[in-house]
């Protein structure tokens, strides 16, 4: 993870201005800094979006291919994903820096999407046992200042609400056997159902209190973080402790609830933004990655 070095005077700013719920750049401990959202960015998928929370900048591009189910889950199709620490967002992903925490953000992202409570997965399965949709999400870190997890979260969500799967036609032929043939016509597609898609919050130890999308400077005197994936209707469906520091048994009841409730409050702007950008269809102004 990007880290930034943090004077003794920096620290004691800091940690004094969240005990009296005034951060550095003017929030309050649970408040998100300004975010970007814009889908429909990269030509050559079936879904993308990039997500720009504060000087963080995170590009998502879904792929929907043909392949087999798993063999335990043989009804249900899955997702894959890839992540990608561009030594652009910061020199410190460059060499096994960037590897390894691509490996834990895929891990991580894995355990939150992949499942039948986030997403759901049956309606990706086109034969049992035979065929099915493998979604693979690839995640392009673009600039780095703390908070990986959430702007990642947000950005995966609003690119699989974009994504649009052809329909499959499945016929039988000669010999008995199954031939497939998908829908050339774009208007003839399959929507993903990302209500239930979870969005992931971070909430840093700093002192005595907790704090909402942290920057990296905030993160340099936070002692332990608490990873929560939260659904629309405040359910949670992950946890994670990261950092190298402790959190006692109150922290994390607190912390749990202020996730609760921050999660459950990101969804519905979200989603209204989501359905507002797709109503415009070409009359909407584009950005792109690039901008």
């Amino acid at each position: 993870m990007a880290t930034v070095q943090v004077s003794e005077a920096e620290k004691v700013y800091i940690l004094h201005g969240i005990r009296d719920d005034l951060r550095v750049d003017g929030r309050g401990c649970e408040d998100y800094r300004h975010m970007e959202v814009e889908t429909d960015v990269v030509s050559n998928t079936d879904g993308s979006a990039k997500v720009t929370l504060g000087h963080t900048a995170v590009l998502v591009g879904i792929k929907a291919e043909i392949g087999k189910p798993r063999p335990l889950i043989p009804n249900e199709g899955y997702l894959e994903f890839f992540v990608d620490c561009s030594a652009n967002a910061t020199p410190e992903f460059e060499g096994r820096g960037g590897e390894e925490l691509g490996t834990e953000l895929s891990n991580i992202l894995y355990k939150v999407f992949n499942n039948e409570h986030s997403l759901d997965l049956r309606s990706l399965c086109i034969s049992p046992g035979e065929h099915c949709w493998v979604l693979y999400v690839d995640v392009l870190l673009l600039q780095c200042d703390g908070n990986l997890y959430d702007a990642i979260s947000i950005a995966i969500k609003a690119a699989l609400f974009n994504t649009k799967i052809p329909r499959v036609h499945i016929s039988s032929d000669d010999e008995g056997g199954k031939e497939i043939e998908l829908s050339d016509d774009p208007y003839d597609c399959m929507r993903v159902d990302v209500e239930n898609v979870p969005c992931i919050v971070t909430l840093c130890k700093i002192g005595h209190r907790h704090v909402v999308d942290a920057t990296l400077q905030e993160k340099a005197c936070s002692v332990a973080s608490l990873i929560i994936s939260v659904t629309h209707k405040g359910v949670i469906t992950c946890t994670r402790k990261v950092g190298r520091g402790s959190l006692d048994p109150e922290s994390i009841c607190e912390m749990t609830e202020a996730g609760r409730r921050v999660g459950k409050a990101l969804h519905s702007p979200l989603m209204k933004l989501l359905q507002q950008e797709e109503s415009l269809g070409k009359k909407r102004q584009k950005v792109g990655f690039l901008g």
